[in-house]
Parts: structure tokens; sequence; C-alpha cells
């Protein structure tokens, strides 16, 4: 296993909370979600996952520009275009089980 660096930030901060880790493996994509934290808050917890999520592509983004100088636009524009296409006809099935945990 390769796993990345914890940002600054969250070593910094006791209040950090991490909310997603994936991981490729056995051919496939294994998650880690915290799910219920923002409805434990009382926010929806789909619209803040779509925050979330829009941040991290933001984030994708601004890496490819400064290793590979892909430019953010376009980068977001086929982010977006590869994951409607994936969620209209999914190339793989999504499958396990949900446990919840807090920590």
């Amino acid at each position: 296993m390769k796993p990345l660096v914890v940002p600054p930030a969250a070593q910094r901060d006791e209040k950090s909370v991490q909310m997603l880790s994936a991981w490729i493996a056995e051919n496939g994509l294994h998650c880690s979600l915290k799910i219920g934290m923002w409805q434990e808050n009382g926010r929806s917890e789909a619209p803040a996952w779509g925050i979330l999520l829009a941040d991290t592509i933001r984030h994708i983004a601004n890496a490819l520009q400064e290793n590979y100088g892909q430019a953010v636009p376009d980068t977001i524009a086929s982010v977006l275009e590869s994951l409607h296409n994936e969620l209209d006809e999914p190339t793989s099935a999504t499958e396990g089980d949900f446990s919840p945990g807090h920590s």
C-alpha cells in the first residue's frame, strides 16, 4: 500500500476530519466514507458532499496544471464530462457494504 501524505493543515488542526479515502485495489475502487457528519450538524448530507467533490475536482485541476501544465478550465470540463458519462453508463458495478463508523 502506498499511502498519501496527510496535508499539513490536517495535521495541525486537532478538529480535522478525514471525509474520504479511495484506493484502487483488486482491480476496483474501494472507499472509506465519513457519512453522517453534516447530517448530525443540521445540514443536508448530499449537497455538502457535492461541495466537497467540487472542491476536490478543483484541487485535481490545480495539481494537473502545476505538474503537467494542463489548463484548469479544460481539466474541470474533462473531469465533469467523464463524471457524467460514468454516472449515466457505469463501466463497472458498485459493490460492497457500508458500515457507518464514528470516531
